[in-house]
């Protein structure tokens, strides 16, 4: 069972995070660093020790960057196909770590690959978070043409979570690109029309539609501000919360 809350009680009792492929990289932004996958174990263990049910999805963009193959000419396809298999080098990669601290943890597939993982199956993703297990959903949708961020607003709405925390570089969603623009204001809220129309760029607009359409509200906040996520879960204003609300 999930362990039980040392202090205080959270706001959200079951959350899905997704994490960029860059998170476990490390300062070289490439391949897979086993302190980086340890940091990012510690930061989920420390919402778990509220009793919350957590899911992940990561990206593969330590790994393969599908985008810029495709600007090379590189089939659609192919590309999206390959980087699916990235995310499932990560989803394993962290399930270890995770597991060297002492957390059971689920690596599930949309793409089928018995011998290393579980195939994705809804109830039994389910069924392992309220046995307190940590479920890694990898390979995004299964299917080309749609991103990891789409696959985690769907697996969010799937698994009835009641948040989806996007947890990146940035401390949140600003009105314009704080590396170029240094006036950039950070929003502390924001609501789907708002995110859709200005184009802001934290999430593509499938997956924002998503939510949308099923009321999951979003977190963004930074990963590597120690305990960040665990803030977020218990209710603390953090980062941009993106809701229908004005």
């Amino acid at each position: 069972m999930p362990e039980k809350s040392k202090s205080g009680s959270a706001k959200y009792s079951r959350i899905l995070l997704k994490l960029g492929g860059e998170s476990l990289a490390g300062e070289g932004a490439f391949g897979i660093n086993p302190q980086s996958a340890e940091a990012v174990a510690r930061e989920i263990i420390r919402v778990r020790q509220h009793g919350v049910e957590v899911a992940v999805v990561i990206g593969g963009g330590n790994i393969w960057r599908g985008q810029s193959h495709v600007a090379a000419g590189m089939d659609r396809a192919q590309a999206d196909y390959m980087g699916m298999l990235a995310t499932v080098i990560n989803a394993l990669a962290l399930q270890d770590a995770m597991e060297r601290m002492g957390v059971f943890t689920r690596v599930m597939t949309a793409v089928e690959m018995r011998d290393v993982a579980e195939p994705y199956i809804r109830r039994r993703a389910i069924r392992h978070m309220e046995k307190g297990r940590v479920c890694i959903f990898a390979a995004g949708t299964g299917n080309p043409y749609f991103t990891t961020d789409s696959a985690a607003a769907l697996r969010a709405v799937e698994i009835n979570a009641q948040v989806l925390i996007k947890a990146t570089k940035v401390d949140g969603v600003y009105d314009a690109d704080p590396k170029k623009v240094p006036t950039a204001k950070r929003l502390a809220q924001l609501n789907y029309l708002d995110a859709l129309t200005l184009d802001l760029g934290f999430m593509d607009s499938t997956a924002l539609s998503l939510c949308m359409d099923n009321h999951m509200p979003i977190i963004v906040l930074n990963l590597w501000d120690a305990g960040s996520v665990e803030r977020a879960v218990l209710g603390e204003s953090i980062g941009t919360l993106v809701t229908s609300n004005k």
